[in-house]
């Protein structure tokens, strides 16, 4: 396993399992499954609706011995709904009590987006919508400063609940900004990334910056395609020059792609719920590329973002919601 160093230590394995639509009838037994067959980075978060079944499964493959506490990188991401000062620290403690955790390796600012509270009692995760029995009901933004949610994110620091903090879905410019006030350094940035979206820029102005970077979709559509975010044809698993990388090295599309995500220095996060393909997942250090084919899958960028607040929050939400120019 490939890893990357973390500005204040420890490291970032290359290849971690995505936890995102991942059902909870399955979370539990598929992180088992997972930290069995090597996985040592389990990419969580309050809004995917299955942190309570990840830390059952962690607390089973630590009980079983597959591992140890110190060996595993959890991360978990902050939500939109809890970006005010007092809000940031029971949004962890609640997601360190459903993981079953006493701290965090890792915690991301999820979207730079500041929406209006929604108390736990009353709906958790909290979602996007600010009243979803109404149908005509939308987003609700809150008027809280990034400034202030991250001030509030080196205090989690401080106190011993988190070991690294870090944003996601951060362009340059937002970046550059959190750089100029942050007393704690973030210490990785998870962005989307894939052949169709190479983000070339951001990746080389956060490396020379000292952040990690993790690139979530690092198969492209695939997640998309059943949530309406993607149209089918939209695969950069079926692209020729894919394929035909795949045929030279006895190796799969999706074993590809992840070896050109990590070869280009960055951590790759593949989800998936079928417990097959978690050791094909992991499987991509035993081969390498050819700089032609790194150069020619490099060459598929087309700007293709699937996850895109401005577009889906105006078709599922009803809130046009851009963060991206």
């Amino acid at each position: 396993m490939t890893h990357y160093n973390l500005p204040a230590g420890g490291r970032l394995p290359a290849v971690g399992l995505g936890l995102w639509k991942v059902p909870k009838p399955a979370a539990a037994g598929l992180v088992r499954q997972a930290i069995a067959a090597g996985y040592r980075h389990l990419d969580c978060a309050c809004d995917y609706g299955n942190e309570a079944e990840v830390g059952e499964g962690i607390q089973a493959a630590l009980a079983d011995g597959l591992c140890r506490r110190d060996e595993l990188l959890v991360t978990s991401k902050l939500w939109n709904t809890y970006h005010a000062r007092d809000h940031v620290r029971p949004a962890v403690e609640r997601s360190l009590k459903d993981l079953r955790l006493d701290y965090l390796d890792l915690y991301l600012v999820h979207f730079p987006i500041a929406q209006a509270f929604v108390p736990f009692e009353e709906r958790y995760p909290p979602g996007w919508f600010f009243d979803p029995g109404n149908p005509q009901a939308g987003m609700k933004f809150a008027p809280v400063p990034l400034a202030e949610t991250w001030a509030a994110m080196e205090g989690l620091v401080a106190a011993g609940l988190v070991r690294h903090i870090g944003v996601c879905n951060y362009a340059s410019g937002l970046l550059r900004d959190l750089l100029a006030y942050a007393t704690v350094k973030p210490a990785v940035l998870q962005v989307e990334l894939h052949p169709y979206l190479t983000q070339d820029k951001l990746v080389r102005f956060a490396r020379e910056n000292g952040i990690a970077v993790t690139a979530f979709s690092p198969l492209g559509a695939r997640s998309y395609h059943p949530i309406g975010m993607a149209d089918t044809g939209e695969s950069v698993l079926d692209e020729p020059v894919v394929v035909a990388a795949a045929r030279r090295l006895g190796k799969t599309p999706a074993q590809v792609l992840l070896r050109w995500g990590v070869k280009r220095g960055t951590a790759v996060v593949p989800k998936t719920a079928r417990p097959d393909r978690l050791p094909e997942n992991l499987a991509v250090f035993d081969f390498e590329l050819t700089p032609e084919e790194m150069a020619a899958i490099a060459g598929l960028d087309r700007n293709r973002r699937f996850n895109d607040p401005a577009v889906f929050g105006e078709k599922a939400f009803n809130t046009f919601c851009p963060i991206y120019d």
